[in-house]
């Protein structure tokens, strides 16, 4: 699969369900196809998507495409505001 977000179901702050619940919004308004990737499933998962980021204290929701870091929230938020979700993600064809 291509894009990959990387989520929490035990999130305890408010704000990240609700950045969570944005992204799989706008994904699949988009037609996205996307993959959830549950960290609170193992510290694995969790420590594989720090990985990938790059950042040893990166919290969900984290985004990829493949294992190509696209960005957090913050970033993914500024791309729908400037109507460039799909260069965000790196996706073919646009």
């Amino acid at each position: 699969m291509g894009v990959k977000l990387y989520y929490t179901t035990v999130a305890g702050s408010r704000s990240i369900k609700s950045q969570q619940s944005h992204i799989t919004r706008v994904l699949d308004s988009k037609g996205i196809k996307y993959e959830i990737i549950d960290i609170s499933q193992g510290s694995e998962l969790r420590d594989e998507m720090r990985n990938k980021a790059g950042n040893p204290t990166a919290v969900p929701p984290q985004i990829f495409n493949e294992d190509q870091y696209c960005g957090d929230y913050e970033m993914f938020s500024d791309a729908v505001e400037a109507d460039t979700v799909e260069q965000f993600l790196k996706m073919k064809n646009i």
